[in-house]
């Protein structure tokens, strides 16, 4: 049997404010092709389907599009929400699409319950498992309050374990799931499920599972041979620039994963971080193969020059970010920089030290965590998604830059 696994669509994302929507449907025709040419049996798409609980009119056709074009290669078509999608919205009719062998599963309550798959050695449960978030899906799967993520997605692989001990002797087992498991290594796109990086969960977990399809990072890496990260098929940030976007064709043989190969996904631009001072940037011949990519510069001159924008547009035309971090002075070190790595209870916490000029307590800590949560649950219960985190998110920053920071729209 052979699996195509594909993740993270963000179907209705921009790159700096461009549309993607283009970008969007030429991965659409990738992966349907790849599904005829490759005779895909099934298409696991694991999270992050739309990039927003509302997605526009135009994003849903898409989605329907991509679905029909999908269903109708013959493949079954697994997917189930992410963090970013509303499951109730996306889930809707789904039991009616089950009879196009499209399955969409957003319930937590679902987790033991797999599509079943035939081939000639015998029978694949799939247990597709949608993101858990633990206040919300922790009840459904038997945790008590408090439960944190590690323990609710044990709650769902535990369930998955429960049913595959009622099946034929031999059923190979595929388990897709939408969570931040520990090895893997983040970019700057993805929305925080945690706080204070509590949201990890072990690898662990899956053990005895034939295959793991991994969403939520952007990168596609792997965990081991048969626990791995699709990613993301477009770039969503500039963090993604070494990025090789794609997907992952699973071959199943009678006693599981035979061989996992990797399917790259068209590029529609390249993406180029360039550093320097602003001189040695436009005269360097060796950068001439940026001059056609999106490009986010950062000019290192001591003295910010003028019309530095316009400037470095004369020869990257498409450079959508433009910061200055001089290498040294009073400038050096922008307040962008610093704070880019620090979550919502980082911030919190440096703000309170600013204002009061010491740092703040364990209790105040505790205080502080408890209301960053509950504030991120609470909109989780009311938007259908998880929000997103303050820190390390530059690619979804402001329409205004922070200060060190020009942004344009090419």
């Amino acid at each position: 049997m052979r699996i195509l696994h594909t993740s993270d669509w963000h179907l209705g994302r921009s790159f700096h404010r461009v549309g993607m929507l283009d970008a969007q449907a030429a991965v659409i025709d990738h992966l349907v092709d790849v599904v005829k040419a490759e005779g895909v049996d099934a298409v696991l798409v694991a999270g992050d389907v739309y990039d927003r609980a509302l997605p526009g009119v135009d994003v849903v056709a898409l989605l329907d599009d991509a679905l029909a074009r999908l269903a109708g290669t013959g493949a079954t078509v697994v997917l189930a929400s992410g963090n970013h999608d509303s499951p109730r919205r996306l889930g809707f009719a789904a039991r009616l699409l089950e009879r196009s062998r499209v399955h969409v599963r957003t319930d937590p309550a679902r987790c033991g319950h797999p599509v079943l798959l035939e081939d000639r050695y015998g029978p694949v449960a799939v247990y597709p498992l949608p993101y858990l978030e633990p206040a919300l899906a922790g009840p459904a799967l038997g945790c008590g309050p408090g439960a944190g993520h590690e323990a609710v997605l044990g709650a769902a692989v535990g369930a998955v374990r429960a049913d595959r001990a009622t099946r034929p002797a031999g059923t190979r087992t595929v388990v897709s799931a939408h969570a931040f498991v520990v090895g893997g290594e983040p970019s700057d796109s993805e929305r925080d499920i945690s706080v204070g990086g509590v949201g990890a969960v072990p690898a662990g977990l899956f053990g005895g599972v034939d295959y793991v399809a991994l969403g939520h990072l952007h990168g596609r890496q792997r965990l081991g041979e048969t626990v791995r990260y699709s990613g993301s098929p477009l770039a969503y940030s500039f963090s993604e620039h070494a990025h090789t976007k794609g997907s992952w064709l699973v071959e199943l043989g009678p006693a599981g994963v035979e061989r996992v190969d990797a399917i790259d996904a068209p590029v529609p631009r390249r993406l180029a971080v360039l550093n320097g001072p602003l001189d040695t940037l436009l005269a360097d011949p060796a950068l001439a193969r940026h001059e056609d990519a999106w490009c986010q510069v950062t000019l290192t001159d001591d003295e910010r020059p003028a019309e530095a924008m316009t400037r470095v547009r004369a020869r990257f035309p498409h450079t959508l970010e433009l910061r200055f971090d001089p290498a040294s002075g009073p400038s050096a070190g922008t307040y962008t920089r610093r704070i880019a790595e620090q979550d919502d209870l980082g911030l919190c916490c440096g703000f309170l030290e600013h204002v009061r000029r010491r740092p703040a307590s364990d209790a105040e800590r505790e205080l502080l965590s408890a209301a960053v949560e509950g504030a991120r649950v609470a909109l989780a219960r009311e938007s259908g998604v998880a929000p997103l985190r303050a820190g390390r998110r530059l690619a979804a920053a402001p329409a205004r830059p922070a200060a060190g920071e020009e942004r344009g729209a090419g």
